[in-house]
């Protein structure tokens, strides 16, 4: 999950909930099947209540290795501010890693 509390930035939100998802969770599976990091094959999906006003080449850009493919959908969470203000944006990610397992 990530936050944009004041700005309302759908693709800021949605860059922190990606580094909370890998930063949070180990993705060292390439190493365990003797594969390299680049051969991952990355499925995200973004979830945020305007999905259209996501940057997915700055969500791409997060990724150190592997093959991203992103998808941004309507999901999240817009929070009114008591204050009339912007709302706070909470964005919500999902990440599979997987590998092409057949010999070359």
């Amino acid at each position: 999950m990530g936050t944009s509390l004041r700005r309302q930035d759908y693709t800021g939100a949605a860059v922190k909930a990606l580094k909370d998802a890998l930063w949070h969770n180990s993705i060292n599976l390439a190493e365990l099947f003797g594969f390299e990091k680049s051969a991952m094959i990355l499925t995200v999906e973004i979830g945020v209540q305007k999905p259209d006003q996501v940057d997915l080449s700055e969500l791409e850009s997060v990724f150190p290795y592997g093959q991203p493919t992103v998808t941004v959908v309507h999901g999240g969470l817009d929070v009114p501010r008591a204050d009339g203000g912007k709302p706070t944006v909470i964005a919500n990610a999902a990440i599979s890693v997987s590998f092409d397992m057949e010999p070359a």
